[in-house]
């Protein structure tokens, strides 16, 4: 009764999560209307950083930074680096250029490149059931980066989708360094924003305006600090902490950029094409593909 009971939370949470990570890419659309990347990614961390060291408070975490040693410090100020600093700003600058529709999906397809990149770096065997969920995902990128708006119309957004597709190189790179790391995922966040917000401050020195100048900018500032970054993320967490089986939660975020796209036409006010749903569908069916494990995996 308990595991069901542990389960049906597990469940709550990642809808909460999943519903709110579909709102953001409206809000990344929405705020970047009213200041630069540079501004929103230095507004949003600041709100993250505050968020994250509450709920570190609440939680009893803020007890670990006690423990904290050079060693710790050091590689937080390189992940920072990586995310959110550089992540973000290049994501920021995809949605600049893509339709929300475009950007959201061919950010999502790191899963895929993480099993390219850990070929090389973690020495591991593709399999054939690995080259077919690529080969599939890589499709419905094609399909979405070839529709109307993107490439094939318009010849300037093949820098949007470049770069909305180095976000995943990059978001997969971070997962490989940070998959031994045994701090408190909470602690090691928040220690990762706060140099990626020391490193945004610092070049405010040179990038003016650094921080969002107006209200409207601010809104959106703080939405994506919270419910991009912080509370979201804790909520996912939530749901891995209570879920019986990771994959019994980890498919349900795929659903995400399907509601992203109601958002998009709603708010955004873009049309929806045909080839975004067909798409994403390719992609996300190569992902699945791609977690679905061996029958006697699971049994063993």
């Amino acid at each position: 009764m308990k595991e069901s009971s542990n389960q049906g939370k597990a469940f709550l949470f990642t809808i909460a999560a999943v519903l709110l990570w579909s709102t953001v890419p409206t809000a990344f659309k929405l705020g970047l209307r009213h200041q630069s990347n540079y501004q929103l990614l230095t507004g949003s961390s600041l709100v993250s950083l505050v968020i994250l060291l509450l709920i570190m408070m609440l939680s009893g975490r803020v007890r670990i930074l006690k423990s904290l040693t050079i060693r710790d410090l050091g590689f937080s100020a390189i992940m920072g680096i990586l995310n959110p600093l550089i992540y973000y700003l290049i994501l920021f600058k995809a949605y600049e250029i893509l339709p929300a529709q475009v950007a959201q999906p061919l950010n999502m397809i790191w899963p895929i490149v993480l099993v390219l990149i850990s070929i090389p770096i973690l020495k591991q065997k593709i399999r054939l059931k690995n080259i077919a969920a690529m080969l599939i995902s890589f499709s419905g990128v094609a399909v979405i980066s070839w529709q109307a708006g993107t490439a094939r119309h318009n010849p300037g957004n093949t820098a949007g989708i470049i770069l909305a597709l180095s976000t995943s190189v990059i978001w997969a790179s971070y997962w490989i360094f940070n998959v031994k790391d045994q701090k408190d995922k909470v602690v090691r966040l928040f220690l990762n924003f706060l140099f990626a917000s020391l490193y945004l401050l610092l070049g405010g020195l040179v990038e003016k305006p650094f921080l969002p100048d107006s209200p409207e900018a601010w809104y959106a500032a703080v939405y994506i600090g919270l419910f991009e970054m912080g509370i979201t993320f804790v909520l996912w967490l939530k749901a891995l902490e209570y879920s019986t089986s990771t994959d019994r939660v980890s498919n349900l975020i795929y659903i995400a950029p399907f509601i992203n796209l109601v958002f998009v036409n709603l708010i955004l006010k873009e049309d929806i094409f045909y080839t975004t749903v067909f798409g994403i569908l390719l992609l996300v069916s190569g992902i699945l593909l791609q977690n679905v494990k061996r029958a006697h995996a699971k049994t063993a």
